[in-house]
């Protein structure tokens, strides 16, 4: 008897998932050959690359249902590497990237994740799908009416079909109608074949022919370790989003081992790197796609159509394609972001716009969430920096004077605690009390000895109470103002030359 996790994993939505994968190896074609074109090299490598990346990302990665192919990120990354090096040094780069990966999944970087905020997420997905749909524009410039005609109809179907029933996925149904349609009236319009040879074989296991000494790896290893992050981080995002919308959970460190051990396996077979796809996988879900078994046969239609149906493959209108994928572009574009711009706080929101921005300006993810990542910390840090205050009381004899701080103490909230302080008072002693407080890092540290060194220099004692185990071993361990001439040493320190 089969585990119930593979039941679950694979057997739990057979039709649901075939049909999904047949809608998603479709979908593939174009876009592999066109990001082969990007990175300079032959259309078979990215079509290669797709379907391994597909097949094995099913059966090792941690997110049931998400698709893995060549990616137009990735593609951008190794323009430079193939013009300079050629094709070899790229699939030596691509095992490289993927052996990285498996290390940083080794490592549990995929917990990372919990440090990108959800502002960050949705401006990935709103930048992703303008990306999507902007991409889809080329095919909608300088053509025809019939083009027009067939893409608004396209539409229609994927929109209309599910009205009448939901048994077949209506971007499958668009494509074989559009196909009949284009050969049935003999339609001068580009189709997948327009965008370039399709292969005409089976990929086989090869060695990069490269020599295996110290200076290869100095210039494969910067390219390898970019491509490791962006993949990395796309497929993060991409596990992120489908988890919200199939309402399930994923493994991160499993699904950065799983990328690792498909890239490797894609570098030796001729491919080049890849990671998870957005498009795709929302094309998957929408599809009915729910399992590994969704994008195993996404893998494997995928090599079948290339190889054995290529002269019927080739004939597919782009335009049936243009149609999915901005049918992809309008569903993954989070609207209700936008109608809840001036409701959310406006910290929420600016970190949502500049994750579009950068993105979208620069047509790469990294930057755009590397700028939404930093903006989320500064916002977070300010925020956290003001919940902080200080309550004195004094003494009846009013020579004991205390501070109760309460709050975090850490870089953004130092000067307010050293500010909270009277140094010139006319007290005895005064009493610190942290019960209600935290120390984070050694920035705060910094700013109690500032603090108890000014009153020991003005003749005042010091007494710190109430630091809890966590800021305690901190300030034993980076603190000087206990330590023997700490004060005579500050003095020194001041006194002019």
């Amino acid at each position: 008897m089969l585990p119930s996790s593979i039941r679950k994993d694979w057997l739990s939505n057979i039709r649901g998932d075939l049909l999904a994968g047949l809608v998603v190896a479709l979908a593939l074609i174009p876009e592999a050959i066109a990001f082969s074109i990007i990175a300079g090299v032959d259309p078979k490598v990215g079509l290669y690359a797709s379907f391994s990346m597909a097949v094995v990302i099913a059966i090792v990665g941690g997110r049931p249902g998400m698709i893995s192919a060549a990616t137009g990120a990735m593609a951008l990354l190794m323009v430079t590497l193939v013009k300079e090096h050629g094709l070899q040094y790229l699939f030596a780069t691509t095992v490289l990237t993927g052996v990285l990966q498996m290390i940083a999944g080794a490592l549990k970087l995929g917990s990372l994740m919990r440090f990108v905020s959800r502002s960050v997420i949705t401006g990935f997905v709103n930048a992703l799908a303008i990306l999507i749909f902007l991409a889809q524009l080329p095919e909608l410039t300088n053509v025809t009416w019939v083009v027009y005609a067939m893409t608004a109809a396209g539409l229609a179907i994927i929109y209309g079909f599910p009205y009448l029933t939901k048994a077949v996925p209506s971007p499958l149904v668009c494509i074989v109608v559009l196909t009949g349609v284009a050969l049935a009236m003999g339609l001068d319009i580009r189709t997948v074949g327009d965008m370039g040879q399709l292969p005409d074989s089976l990929p086989m296991f090869l060695l990069p022919d490269i020599p295996l000494n110290l200076e290869t790896l100095k210039i494969i290893f910067p390219y390898a370790a970019t491509m490791a992050v962006v993949g990395l981080l796309e497929s993060m995002m991409t596990a992120s989003i489908v988890d919200d919308l199939t309402d399930t959970e994923s493994n991160k460190n499993r699904e950065c081992i799983g990328q690792g051990v498909a890239n490797v396996a894609t570098g030796f077979i001729g491919g080049m790197a890849g990671c998870a796809m957005i498009g795709q996988s929302v094309i998957n879900v929408k599809s009915g796609g729910r399992g590994r078994l969704s994008t195993f046969v996404a893998g494997i239609f995928l090599l079948l159509m290339v190889v054995f149906l290529g002269p019927w493959v080739s004939r597919i209108p782009m335009a049936a394609l243009v149609a999915v994928m901005i049918m992809v572009s309008i569903g993954t574009f989070s609207w209700d972001s936008v109608r809840k711009l001036r409701e959310h706080p406006p910290s929420s929101s600016l970190v949502m716009v500049a994750t579009v921005v950068v993105t979208v300006s620069t047509h790469d993810l990294a930057k755009g969430v590397f700028v939404g990542v930093l903006l989320s910390g500064l916002f977070f840090a300010h925020k956290v920096g003001r919940v902080f205050r200080v309550d004195r009381s004094s003494d009846t004899g009013g020579e004991v004077r205390t501070y109760a701080i309460v709050g975090q103490v850490f870089f953004a909230s130092s000067e307010a605690f050293v500010r909270a302080f009277d140094f010139k008072e006319a007290v005895r002693q005064v009493r610190i009390d942290l019960t209600h407080a935290h120390f984070w890092d050694i920035t705060a540290v910094s700013a109690l000895d500032k603090v108890v060194m000014k009153f020991k220099r003005e003749g005042i004692a010091v007494d710190v109470i109430g630091l809890n185990e966590a800021s305690a071993t901190l300030v034993d361990r980076f603190a000087i103002h206990d330590k023997p001439g700490a004060v005579e040493e500050l003095m020194r320190a001041r006194r002019p030359a």
